[in-house]
């Protein structure tokens, strides 16, 4: 496959053209219940309009990959913050329709609190809870029920494989359709969620970054960094959508805190479809890329033409 990698925007920017609002639980719950709803109410409309920008954005600079907030409707999983989601659906698809007519690919990656291994049943109904209220603003975004538009999310809890799998079965249609799971540093390895998304049928996202820290390697020229992101393409309904991760360490090449910038990519993410830049500096890392690594690949890229 020879084409030229898709960078994508995680969320917000470095300066302050992509911020979005919140509020905190203890917060929204020091209004009397009417003012909550009023207060949810401002707070959605607001971020519909920053969401909008965040396309903009995405346009502007020829972003075709953008990461939506976990947190952009906060407390659109409880019954007060569905009502007024509900309120603002024209808006939503509205947006949405911009979006795929833009040609950007729009994902999302649930925050930590999503554990579908949990020896705990009321973790795992928690964490659907979680995963159906992204079902929920996928839908209302308008956004196809395949893994294009991909909720991402991590193994959780280690050696639960078997949970995992059947958890993942049994999900709802809106869910399982966009599910994707994604190796992490300590719990799951990228040979661990290669075998838990063959056995449930749903793609891997390989993050080269999180392999060489679980494996406690030194680089990403490893062999395994290449035969691990070609096992997980296999996983996708269509290889060019595969999509992986990059994030580089901070203090040493082994640390889990992500860096500034990507000051060094796997040579085999040349062929990665879709990456997701997970650096501090947001736009100002895929810049640098655009500019320092992006060109190095174009004559490999017209010979396999």
């Amino acid at each position: 496959m020879s084409v030229t990698p898709e960078l994508g925007l995680v969320c917000i920017t470095a300066s302050k053209e992509v911020r979005y609002r919140t509020v905190t639980r203890k917060r929204l719950l020091s209004f009397p219940e009417s003012e909550q709803e009023e207060l949810l109410r401002n707070l959605y409309k607001d971020n519909l309009q920053r969401l909008n920008l965040a396309i903009d954005f995405c346009l502007n600079h020829e972003l075709k990959l953008y990461r939506i907030s976990s947190n952009l409707f906060p407390f659109a999983d409880t019954e007060l913050g569905e009502k007024v989601l509900d309120e603002l659906s024209e808006e939503l698809r509205k947006i949405g329709n911009r979006a795929i007519s833009s040609g950007i690919r729009v994902v999302v990656h649930p925050d930590q609190f999503v554990v579908l291994s949990s020896d705990n049943p009321k973790v795992i109904a928690n964490s659907i809870k979680i995963l159906q209220m992204h079902a929920m603003i996928m839908d209302k975004l308008g956004l196809p029920r395949s893994p294009w538009a991909m909720i991402e999310i991590h193994g959780g809890k280690s050696d639960r494989s078997e949970r995992l799998v059947e958890v993942i079965r049994n999900l709802p249609e809106g869910i399982r359709s966009r599910l994707a799971l994604e190796n992490d540093e300590y719990a799951y390895s990228a040979e661990e969620i290669l075998e838990v998304c063959g056995k449930a049928g749903i793609p891997m996202v390989f993050d080269a970054h999180h392999h060489v820290i679980h494996e406690k390697l030194d680089s990403y020229e490893h062999p395994s960094v290449a035969q691990m992101q070609a096992a997980a393409g296999t996983t996708w309904p269509k290889q060019e959508w595969q999509l992986v991760h990059i994030s580089n360490g901070r203090e040493a090449f082994g640390d889990r805190n992500h860096s500034d910038l990507i000051t060094v990519m796997p040579s085999s993410y040349s062929n990665a479809p879709w990456i997701e830049i997970e650096a501090k500096l947001k736009e100002e890392a895929i810049a640098k890329l655009r500019e320092e690594w992006l060109p190095t690949l174009e004559p490999a890229l017209i010979s396999a033409k």
